[in-house]
């Protein structure tokens, strides 16, 4: 029994946009449409969709329902940071339910391929991220910019989402993270290699598989999703 947790309660103020990037249309449809109807015709038993509080009604009447999607089951407020929209979500999934998967919604070119590999690899290793080898050098700096260390980037790779866990792990992490008054979290897989020594196997994604973060990003995503 598997999870899917769709983040969409972001802001996206660098799209520099009034209108929330997970709304904005590509080819006719809003960026949220495109990964909610992978994740809704996969084998996944629901999906519990984060939103901004405000945007309840809308994602429910003019996504949700206007688009027949069948495998939502809650629409959740999410929270200040990333990582409290993440939480709220696997606790709202159902308990039996042993794989959460979490997914940025701004990734619209997701594929039913990524979700079975994921699931598949978390059962096997309880921790897994789509993710794929970097394509260029990757430069460490400092304060000032300058360079001061050169990983070997065959050994580098860009993570992307689905990340998918074990519901225990996951959430036993983020126990481990409220008691952190420190750290910084920007990705799930961290907070597992962090607090419970689980390292995260990587599942190969796509280069195409990018995250709209820029109004260039919507025309190249435009491209892959026809």
């Amino acid at each position: 029994m598997v999870s899917a947790i769709l983040l969409a309660a972001g802001k996206g103020s660098r799209m520099k946009s009034d209108v929330a990037k997970q709304y904005m249309e590509i080819n006719g449809k809003p960026l949220l449409y495109y990964s909610l109807k992978v994740f809704d015709a996969s084998v996944v038993d629901e999906i519990i969709l984060v939103t901004r509080r405000e945007d309840i009604d809308y994602v429910r009447e003019e996504i949700v329902q206007k688009y027949g999607f069948q495998k939502v089951r809650k629409i959740v407020p999410g929270g200040r940071e990333r990582y409290d929209s993440v939480e709220k979500g696997i606790r709202a999934a159902d308990k039996r339910n042993k794989i959460v998967m979490i997914h940025d919604s701004a990734r619209p070119c997701v594929t039913n391929r990524m979700i079975l590999d994921s699931i598949s690899g978390a059962r096997r290793y309880r921790a897994c991220t789509v993710a794929m080898p970097v394509k260029d050098t990757i430069k460490i700096v400092d304060e000032n910019l300058f360079g001061i260390e050169t990983p070997d980037r065959n050994v580098v790779y860009q993570i992307q989402t689905p990340q998918t866990f074990d519901r225990k792990l996951i959430l036993d992490a983020y126990e481990r993270l409220r008691a952190d008054k420190e750290v910084r979290i920007t990705d799930d897989t961290m907070l597992v290699e962090k607090y419970m020594d689980v390292p995260s196997k990587m599942i190969e994604g796509s280069y195409e598989n990018i995250k709209v973060t820029t109004p260039e990003d919507i025309q190249i995503a435009s491209i892959y999703l026809n």
